[in-house]
């Protein structure tokens, strides 16, 4: 049996196209049982416990899993079967058994606080990972009674399962819904790149004339450049009811999905003696309090709240005066703001795809990389096993021309594949009794995919994302540390993770990089400069309108994560009129029902975490004012911030890391600047 599992052979890299979803639970079954029982024979020893003979055995164990699990995780995601995802899903909760039984192993615990009291031997990085270890068992309830963590068990199984849900719902939803049209005239106003994608959807489909998907390459032209106001109206309402009770299909419906999730996370909260799941939810990061939290949010929305109004008071003014809308709703906003930008700037996105084809993208992302950090990226067709014709497969090779890491790149919508841009892994660094062990991640985007002859063209924004992602997973392969629990991303708190993703963004928008990474697809020609001076003009259009924004999920997350009433009826949407009433410049209409489709927070990790992305914000601005000040491609600069930021991982705290690369504690002037908030 073993033999003939593919998901047991965890040696190399997974035979995708021969996982069958029959070869989940038997797998699953093999390594549980293993791990179990190397687990009682490493707690049998009698001579006294050590990293060699207590953590390594268990990061080993660790790692089988790993290894095991990720591809399984991975297809749900990218490649959704209703076969799949029922095995998925009867296995969620087995899993997390598994982990709350480790969590909750007071044997264990007592071992591992053993050695990190008397081991004097430890180095810094093994002491970090026991510490990080240890918290983790007070917040798996290893210290409750008998009763209690039971109960948790319980908590922690139905979570799983009701974040699946979630999710399952929100990709449901998005697939069913589309519109076919067969007048052309209707998609008036819709770009070329636009119209061929809605061709070639419908004939995918089988269908004639366009079609419209909720997939966002489809639905955010329709937004933007469609001048049907009756359609954006409808795809609006499409999009902004997603799993909910207005949308298609009442089992779809995420209400009591999100009501019960809030109350297990207040219920799971208390029992380990929090207040509330926010809370519990910042053990692990760097804020150090939930007010901290809110008074950062706070500060931030009154700054850019002003300018904010100024931005939308010029939409309504725009659309009043030359589009005849005396009420922008929000259907208009997108389509008004996009008019006003080429008013403003005589330039759409849409102007800047043709320079940015997907492989010219991808080799000047790879220069650019060579060039701060001295890594190599080539690309392997050999031997690799993919789940779709589109994805690629790259080695990344150190200064030394040795394999350092190997990734996936999966960069297009479909249908059957989650929404959204993520870096994923399938295993991390990890120094073994048999030598080195690689990190190997997933990094998935949900872009433009290639039309008919044409190459892929992405929008700039297409790019930001692609760049985002892989300073994930920079931050994943380059780690030079050897423990798997804090190499790379692992360990790092969470609200400092998105520190080297949004340092990357910033790249995008310098000219000596543009010259890198865009490149005319027909003639080969970079980006003109009058062009370059348009997008940097533009470059602050409406950001305080998409800061509001941002802050409006954030505050939204945390008020609902502090408040233990959250889950009763009619709360959930309390919560969210407030921090509209506080923070949003644009009303959404009464029947948007955008918490039912925020996967982040429901399914994503983020509960009581969405601040993150702007407190990274803070640190990553400030660490590229850095490169600013010292010069772009200034070689101390940029092996700085490869020594001290990502090759360290989660070996110490994101703090004492921003401080080894900036020399001080983070200002928040660069964000300000960047995001032109400053008067």
């Amino acid at each position: 049996m073993k033999q003939e599992n593919p998901l047991l052979d965890i040696s190399n890299l997974p035979l995708f196209s021969q996982i069958k979803p029959e070869h989940v639970t038997p797998a699953l079954d093999v390594v549980l049982n293993d791990n179990r029982a190397g687990l009682v024979q490493t707690l049998a020893q009698t001579i006294g416990f050590t990293w060699n003979n207590l953590v390594v055995p268990l990061n080993e164990a660790s790692n089988r899993l790993e290894r095991m699990w990720s591809p399984v995780s991975h297809l749900n995601a990218v490649a959704n079967s209703e076969e799949l995802r029922k095995e998925y899903n009867a296995n969620l909760s087995r899993l997390s058994d598994y982990h709350t039984e480790m969590g909750q192993n007071a044997q264990l615990f007592e071992a591992i606080q053993a050695i990190r009291e008397n081991d004097t031997s430890l180095d810094a990085a093994q002491q970090k990972s026991l510490d990080d270890s240890l918290l983790g068992f007070k917040l798996s309830g290893v210290a409750l009674p008998v009763e209690q963590k039971e109960r948790y068990r319980a908590i922690s199984q139905e979570l799983s399962q009701l974040n699946s849900r979630f999710s399952d719902n929100v990709l449901d939803a998005t697939n069913a819904w589309t519109k076919q049209i067969l007048d052309v005239n209707e998609l008036a106003g819709l770009p070329e790149s636009a119209l061929e994608m809605a061709a070639q959807t419908a004939k995918q489909r089988d269908l004639e004339g366009w079609v419209i998907t909720l997939q966002f390459p489809s639905y955010f032209p329709v937004m933007t450049y469609a001048d049907n106001r009756e359609l954006r109206a409808e795809v609006y309402r499409a999009y902004t009811t997603r799993a909910s009770d207005l949308g298609a299909n009442p089992e779809w419906d995420n209400a009591q999905v999100m009501r019960d999730i809030l109350r297990l996370r207040h219920e799971e909260a208390t029992l380990l003696g929090y207040a509330n799941y926010a809370e519990l939810s910042l053990a692990t990061k760097m804020a150090e309090s939930p007010q901290q939290v809110l008074d950062f949010l706070e500060d931030l929305a009154h700054k850019a709240k002003p300018f904010a109004e100024a931005e939308f008071a010029e939409v309504q003014a725009f659309a009043r005066e030359h589009l005849g809308l005396d009420e922008v709703q929000a259907w208009d906003v997108g389509y008004v703001s996009e008019k006003m930008k080429q008013a403003r700037f005589d330039f759409t996105d849409e102007d800047l795809k043709p320079y940015f084809p997907a492989d010219r993208v991808i080799s000047g992302l790879f220069a650019l990389v060579n060039k701060l950090y001295g890594v190599r990226i080539e690309q392997q067709t050999a031997h690799i096993d993919f789940w779709h014709p589109d994805v690629r497969f790259y080695l990344v090779y150190d200064r030394t021309d040795t394999v350092q890491a190997c990734f996936y790149l999966d960069l297009y919508a479909r249908q059957h594949k989650r929404g959204g841009a993520w870096m994923s892994d399938f295993c991390g660094r990890f120094r073994r009794a048999d030598g080195l062990q690689i990190p190997v991640a997933f990094m998935t985007c949900n872009s433009s995919a290639p039309v008919g002859d044409k190459p892929a063209l992405f929008t700039h924004d297409e790019v930001v994302t692609l760049f985002h992602e892989f300073g994930h997973g920079l931050h994943h392969m380059l780690t030079q540390v050897d423990y798997p629990d804090i190499a790379g991303i692992n360990g790092v708190e969470w609200d400092a993770v998105e520190l080297p993703s949004q340092f990357m963004e910033n790249w995008c928008w310098e000219r000596s990089v543009l010259d890198m990474i865009a490149a005319h697809w027909q003639t080969g020609e970079t980006l003109p400069e009058a062009l370059f001076q348009k997008m940097q003009a533009a470059r602050h259009f409406q950001t305080a309108m998409g800061t509001v924004r941002q802050l409006e999920f954030s505050l939204f997350d945390m008020r609902l994560h502090l408040d233990p009433q959250a889950a009763e009826p009619g709360k959930l949407e309390a919560i969210r009129q407030e921090v509209l009433a506080q923070v949003a410049v644009i009303k959404p209409p009464a029947f948007n029902r955008m918490p039912n489709s925020f996967t982040h927070v429901f399914a994503g990790g983020y509960a009581a975490g969405y601040y993150s992305y702007k407190w990274a914000e803070v640190l990553s601005a400030d660490a590229f004012a850095r490169f600013e000040e010292e010069g772009l491609f200034d070689a101390g600069v940029g092996e700085a911030f490869l020594r001290e930021v990502l090759q360290v991982g989660g070996s110490r705290k994101a703090m004492e890391s921003f401080v080894a690369f900036r020399g001080r504690k983070p200002s928040a002037d660069a964000l300000l600047r960047h995001s032109g908030l400053t008067a």
